[in-house]
């Protein structure tokens, strides 16, 4: 018998592969085996089990999704709000301040007025003198 690469390690080589081809195959393409013969925590009992979490989780989301939108909507509304209030203190307080202004105008112009009646006084009572000093003058040059 010739060894080498035609013989028996190369016959029990290839067995070896066929073997391992077949179990591959098994692999993909697995009988369906009656629940009576799966371990108990087998793959179906586990792929329901996840199904129904995966399920449960996908509504827990979408509530969650549904719950954010909401928040978002409602955080837009009172940002609006809360600029609407600081608009709204903002005109008050220009309002506040043309009010005060003309009070603070009509306060400038009363001081104004004092101050006109008191030259008025003061130019009153010197044409009073000069009148009087020209009549003492006069009186002196006759």
């Amino acid at each position: 018998m010739v060894l080498g690469c035609w013989g028996p390690s190369h016959q029990r080589h290839n067995s070896q592969k066929m073997v391992l081809i077949g179990l591959r195959q098994q692999d993909l393409n697995p009988e369906p085996q009656p629940e009576s013969e799966e371990p108990e925590g087998g793959f179906r009992k586990l792929y329901t089990t996840l199904r129904i979490e995966n399920k449960r989780l996908r509504e827990a989301l979408t509530h969650t999704m549904l719950q954010l939108t909401q928040l978002k909507v409602e955080l837009e509304h009172t940002t609006q709000r809360q600029k609407s209030f600081a608009e709204r203190w903002a005109l008050l307080e220009l309002e506040r301040f043309e009010c005060r202004a003309p009070e603070g105008k009509a306060a400038e112009l009363e001081e104004e007025l004092k101050g006109l009646s008191n030259l008025q006084a003061d130019n009153h009572h010197l044409k009073e003198e000069n009148a009087t000093l020209i009549q003492v003058i006069s009186k002196l040059s006759k």
